[in-house]
C-alpha cells in the first residue's frame, strides 16, 4: 500500500509546532505548500455548477475581507464571527481573521436564536462574516455583518506577529454533557491536527486525493479533520451544500467530484449502510465521534471498497488517536492507536496510569490541545487532572489499542456490572429492523441501574422487544441486554449528529419515579 514520504506530514507538522512564528493563514494559504500559487484549492459545488477555486483566488478573496474588517474596526485579540456553510466564503474569512492576528469563531447555520445568543454573548462577538441568509438570523442581534456584498478588490494585506500559543480560533463544544463551552486554540491547532488525519486517510497527499466530508465546516471535524488539512497540504478540498443529506446525493457528488478521501461521521454512514449504498473509487474513509462496530466495518468494506479508519478526540483535544488500515489490520471495536506527537493513556482517579478500565486522557502539552476555556478558569482547571487532560471517556488499553468505553456518565453500573452503552449499541444495529438506537441506565432500587434502550425501527419494520432482547443476549452477552425497550419514532440528537445520552438519561430517570 502506498505510504507517505517518512519526513512529509508528520515531520513538518512536528517541526511547525515547535516554531516560535505560526501563522495559520500562512499554514493554509500565504506560505510555500505542496503546490503552485495557481493550483486547484477548493471545488466548489454550492451553485448550479462546478467552479475550481485556485489558491491565488481564495488568497485574494480573504484579502478583501481582512479589509473589510479592518474598515469596521477589527483589531489584534478581537473575535469575529463565521457564520457560513461549506462555502469559498467560509475558508477564506478565516484565513483573514488569523493573519491579522483576530480570533475566528465558528457558527453553525442550523442555529436558531438563544444557541447564537448564547455564542455571541460569551466569545464578545461584535463583527460576524455571513451571507445573505445569515445576516436575517443575525438581525436581532447588535452586530455588523459584512457579506460578499460589502467585499471590494483590495491590496495584499498585511500579517500580525503570532506564535503558536497566540489564540487563533474559539470553537464551541456541542453541549453534550452541559452548557456548551468555548474551547480556545492556538496557532499550532493545525499542525496538532495533520498528523492524525494524514494518518486516518492512509497517509493522505498520494496524487489524486480530493478530500470531502458531509459534516459542517463549522465545526472542529469539518474546519480542522478536512478543510484546513487539504489546503494545507495541497489537496483540493470539494464545498457542497445539502438540504438533506441522503445516500444518492451523496454518492453522486463524490462521483462528479472524483473525491476519494471521505470523512464520514458515524450518522452519515448509518444512513449509508440502511441504504447500502454502495460507493466505488474510494482511497480512504475515515470516521470518529462514535465507536463503528464490526458489523459497520464489514459493511464498508463491502459497500465502499475500503477499511474505515476510525479516530478519536474533541473540540478541546482532537485527533489523539486514529487507525490506519495501510500500515496495520483494525482491532474490532478499537478506536486506534494513539498517533505521533500524543501520549494518551489510561489513568485512574489518582492520575496513575492503570492497566485497567480508566479514563482516557492526553498528557498536557499536545499540540491539538485546547489554550483553555474562554472565560471559565474553573471549567478549565477541572479538565485536567495533573498533567492529563480528562476527555470525559472512559476506555481500556489493549497492547497498542485504545478501546472506547464510554462516556464517564454515561457508564451504566448493573448488578454489579460496569456496562459501556456503545457496544450494546452497536449490537441492536445489526438487527434488520433497527434503524438508530440510544442505550442509557435507568435507575433501578435492586439493580442500582437497568440497561434501557430507545429504538427507532426502519420504515415498515416491526419487532417485538424479547426479539430484541434475545438478540443482544444471543450476540453480546446474558447481563447486558436491555431489560426494557421503548420504540420511539426519534432520537434527541447534537447538531452534529450524536444522540443526546443526557437526554435519554433524564426521560428513563422520570419514567422511574
Amino acid at each position: 500500500m502506498s505510504r507517505a514520504p517518512e519526513n512529509d506530514v508528520l515531520t513538518r507538522a512536528m517541526r511547525g509546532a515547535l516554531s516560535r512564528a505560526q501563522n495559520l493563514a500562512e499554514q493554509v494559504c500565504d506560505g510555500p505548500a505542496l503546490r503552485g500559487p495557481g493550483d486547484l484549492a477548493i471545488i466548489d459545488m454550492t451553485g448550479a455548477g462546478r467552479v475550481d477555486v485556485s489558491f491565488t483566488a481564495l488568497q485574494e478573496r480573504s484579502w478583501q475581507v481582512q479589509a473589510a474588517l479592518r474598515a469596521r474596526g477589527v483589531m489584534v485579540g478581537d473575535r469575529v464571527g463565521v457564520l457560513l456553510g461549506q462555502d469559498p466564503l467560509c475558508a477564506a474569512a478565516h484565513i483573514a481573521i488569523w493573519r491579522m492576528g483576530a480570533i475566528s469563531v465558528p457558527l453553525f447555520k442550523l442555529f436558531r436564536h438563544d444557541a447564537l445568543a448564547s455564542r455571541l454573548s460569551d466569545s464578545g462577538v461584535q463583527v460576524v462574516v455571513s451571507d445573505e441568509e445569515g445576516a436575517q438570523m443575525l438581525s436581532a442581534f447588535d452586530l455588523r455583518v459584512i457579506t460578499a456584498l460589502d467585499l471590494q478588490p483590495a491590496t495584499p494585506q498585511p500579517s500580525a506577529q503570532t506564535g503558536p500559543d497566540t489564540p487563533a480560533v474559539l470553537i464551541y463544544t456541542s453541549g453534550t454533557t452541559g452548557k456548551p463551552k468555548g474551547a480556545l486554540h492556538g496557532h499550532r491547532v493545525l499542525y496538532g491536527h495533520l498528523p492524525g488525519v494524514s494518518i486516518s486517510h492512509n497517509h493522505l497527499g498520494q496524487p489524486g486525493d480530493v478530500i470531502w466530508t458531509p459534516a459542517d465546516w463549522a465545526w472542529i471535524g469539518g474546519l480542522f479533520d478536512v478543510l484546513m488539512p487539504g489546503l494545507a497540504l495541497g489537496i483540493p478540498v470539494v464545498a457542497a451544500r445539502f438540504d438533506k443529506f441522503t445516500p444518492q446525493a451523496c454518492a453522486d457528488l463524490i462521483a462528479a467530484t472524483r473525491a476519494r478521501n471521505i470523512f464520514f461521521p458515524p450518522t452519515a454512514l448509518r444512513l449509508l449502510k440502511a441504504a447500502d449504498q454502495a460507493i466505488p473509487d474510494l482511497r480512504s474513509v475515515a470516521s470518529g465521534g462514535e465507536p463503528l462496530g464490526a458489523e459497520m466495518l464489514d459493511w464498508g468494506r463491502r459497500a465502499l471498497g475500503v477499511t474505515i479508519n476510525e479516530f478519536y478526540g474533541q473540540t478541546e483535544c482532537n485527533m489523539v488517536v486514529s487507525s490506519c488500515a495501510a500500515d496495520y489490520e483494525a482491532l474490532p471495536g478499537a478506536m486506534g492507536k494513539p498517533v505521533p506527537g500524543f501520549d494518551v493513556q489510561i489513568i485512574d482517579e489518582e492520575g496513575n496510569i492503570t492497566q485497567g478500565e480508566g479514563d482516557i486522557a492526553v498528557r498536557r502539552g499536545a499540540p491539538s490541545m485546547m489554550l483553555e476555556y474562554w472565560n471559565n478558569p474553573l471549567a478549565t482547571a477541572e479538565k485536567y487532572r495533573g498533567d492529563w487532560l480528562i476527555t470525559g471517556d472512559r476506555g481500556v488499553r489493549e497492547g497498542a489499542f485504545i478501546r472506547f468505553v464510554g462516556r464517564e456518565d454515561d457508564v451504566i453500573t448493573s448488578g454489579g456490572y460496569r456496562i459501556g452503552p456503545g457496544e450494546i449499541e452497536d449490537c441492536l444495529l445489526t438487527h434488520p429492523a433497527v434503524a438508530t438506537v440510544g442505550v442509557v441506565g435507568k435507575p433501578d432500587p435492586l439493580r442500582t441501574e437497568i440497561v434501557k434502550a430507545y429504538v427507532v425501527l426502519k420504515p415498515g419494520k416491526h419487532v417485538l422487544p424479547e426479539t430484541l432482547q434475545d438478540w443482544v443476549k444471543a450476540k453480546l452477552s446474558q447481563h447486558s441486554y436491555p431489560r426494557e425497550i421503548a420504540f420511539v419514532s426519534s432520537l434527541p440528537m447534537t447538531v452534529t449528529g450524536k444522540v443526546i445520552r443526557k437526554e435519554l438519561k433524564r426521560r428513563a430517570a422520570e419514567e422511574g419515579l
